[in-house]
């Protein structure tokens, strides 16, 4: 399996790459692509949310009421939690909603997003490429020439760029990535995925079995 490799001005180079077919080729498994996906998104969470249950609020410990003759329910303390003000039942608490993926699904997962971003054609090869500076509009010229002006794309470079990092990093529909930095959710989330020439390589290497 073969990609032609574009220059920054989208015409052919005239040079192709080669892609691995267990890489490019498989049957999706789209499973273990929705526990990858669940697994970052858990990642995200702070789990830092937090409620006062009863013995964290601060009221008066004293009996508000005598136990009986009011013709309403007893009741003890106001940091009960039928009360306004009072502490909060089962409320949230701080927790790591990280949970474990083995390797292999992990890579199953990337290999069956990647074979079906080729089965679409989402893929772009684009040679190597730096600004002398970062600039935001030489990047939009890039994405003109490629025809992803209007489109969600992911680039994925071989080694970190700043200049291509910060010349995108206005872009709300653009993301730039290193390959080491390749996930599933950002591989789903783009339309189009845009590999530099020297990262395929290295990804190849990782996502082999």
């Amino acid at each position: 399996m073969e990609l032609k490799v574009l220059d920054i001005k989208g015409k052919e180079t005239g040079r192709t790459v080669s892609l691995d077919n267990s890489i490019f080729g498989i049957e999706p498994n789209e499973h273990v692509v929705y526990l990858e996906v669940k697994q970052y998104l858990a990642a995200q969470r702070q789990g830092t949310h937090k409620a006062k249950e009863r013995a964290e609020v601060a009221k008066s410990t004293r009996k508000i009421k005598r136990q009986k003759g009011t013709g309403g329910a007893r009741a003890g303390s106001l940091k009960s939690p039928v009360f306004v003000g009072g502490g909060t039942i089962f409320g949230p608490r701080p927790r790591n909603y990280n949970f474990k993926l083995n390797k292999a699904t992990k890579k199953l997962a990337k290999r069956s997003v990647l074979s079906q971003k080729m089965k679409d054609n989402e893929i772009k090869v684009l040679e190597n490429f730096t600004f002398e500076k970062p600039k935001t509009k030489d990047f939009i010229e890039v994405l003109k020439a490629l025809g992803l002006d209007d489109k969600k794309s992911l680039f994925v470079l071989g080694e970190s760029n700043n200049n291509v990092y910060l010349s995108s990093r206005n872009l709300k529909a653009t993301k730039v990535i290193n390959n080491s930095e390749l996930n599933v959710y950002d591989l789903i989330n783009a339309s189009e995925v845009v590999f530099l020439e020297d990262s395929l390589e290295r990804i190849q290497q990782n996502l082999r079995k």
